[in-house]
C-alpha cells in the first residue's frame, strides 16, 4: 500500500459518495467527476438517484444507509463492477425535526437521526472495507459539523453556541468520535471528519454560504491528504477544534 500522502498516479479514483442525489451529495458528486474522477452517487430513491447521476455524470447506487441489505448489495455491485474503492464519502446524513424543543426530545427523535448519521455510517463503514482494503491509498471522508465540535459549543463567541440542537449536534460529535476511533485502528486507510460549514441546502432552509463553497473541504479532503490527515477534524480554512 502506498503511503497516505500519494494517490495511485495516471488513473482516476474510483469514489462512492452517499445521500448524493441533492445537496451537498449532489454537489460534491459533481465536483469529483468534474475533476475526471469516477463517482458512484448512492441514492436512496433509484429514480432521484439516476436523474442526479445523469446530470452529474456519475453513476447512480441504490444505497439505503439504514438498511444493511442495501449497503451489502450497493457494496457486492460495486465489488463486481470495479473491485476496489479509493475514496467513501459518508455524506448520507437527517437534520431531524429541528423546530422541536429540546425538552420535547425524546428517544424515537435521537433514534431516527442516528439511525442515518451514526449507525448508517458504521453500517456503509463496515460494508465497504473489504473494497477499501483493496485500494492503494483509501480514504474516508465523514461528513460532520461544527456543531458537533464540544469546543465550539461552549464558547459564547461562536455560532454553534447559540443554537440548541440535542440530536443533530450530538449525532455530529457522534460521527467525529467514530472518526477518531477508526482513525486508530486502521492505519492504512485514511480516516477524517469534514465540517461543510453553514450551507444553503434544503437541511438549512437556504441559510449559508453558496452550495459550491460548502463542499470545498469535502472534495479537498477526499482528494488532498497533506490538507486533511488521518484522524484530522477539518473545515474550508483547516483544522477545527473537537
Amino acid at each position: 500500500m502506498t503511503p497516505l500522502n500519494q494517490h495511485p498516479a495516471g488513473r482516476p479514483l474510483v469514489i462512492l459518495v452517499t445521500g448524493a442525489n441533492k445537496g451537498l451529495g449532489r454537489e460534491t458528486v459533481r465536483q469529483l467527476v468534474a475533476a475526471g474522477h469516477r463517482v458512484f452517487l448512492a441514492a436512496r430513491d433509484e429514480q432521484r438517484g439516476r436523474v442526479a447521476a445523469g446530470e452529474t455524470g456519475a453513476q447512480p447506487i441504490v444505497l439505503d444507509v439504514t438498511s444493511d441489505s442495501s449497503v451489502d448489495a450497493a457494496a457486492q455491485l460495486i465489488a463486481h463492477d470495479v473491485g476496489h474503492l479509493d475514496v467513501l464519502i459518508n455524506n448520507a446524513g437527517s437534520t431531524g425535526d429541528l423546530t422541536r424543543e429540546t425538552a420535547d426530545v425524546d428517544g424515537s427523535d435521537m433514534l431516527a437521526v442516528y439511525d442515518t448519521n451514526v449507525f448508517g455510517t458504521v453500517r456503509v463503514i463496515h460494508a465497504f472495507l473489504p473494497l477499501l482494503s483493496m485500494a492503494a491509498a483509501p480514504t474516508i471522508v465523514n461528513v460532520s459539523s461544527g456543531m458537533g465540535s464540544l469546543t465550539w459549543a461552549t464558547d459564547p463567541t461562536k455560532v454553534e453556541a447559540s443554537w440548541p440542537s440535542v440530536v443533530y449536534a450530538s449525532s455530529k460529535t457522534a460521527i467525529n468520535m467514530i472518526t477518531v476511533q477508526y482513525a486508530k485502528v486502521l492505519p492504512n486507510i485514511r480516516v477524517l471528519a469534514v465540517d461543510p460549514g453553514l450551507t444553503a441546502t434544503d437541511g438549512t432552509g437556504g441559510m449559508g454560504k453558496p452550495i459550491e463553497e460548502g463542499v470545498v473541504a469535502i472534495v479537498r479532503a477526499a482528494l488532498d491528504p497533506a490538507a486533511a490527515p488521518t484522524g484530522s477534524y477539518t473545515n474550508a480554512d483547516g483544522p477545527i477544534p473537537w
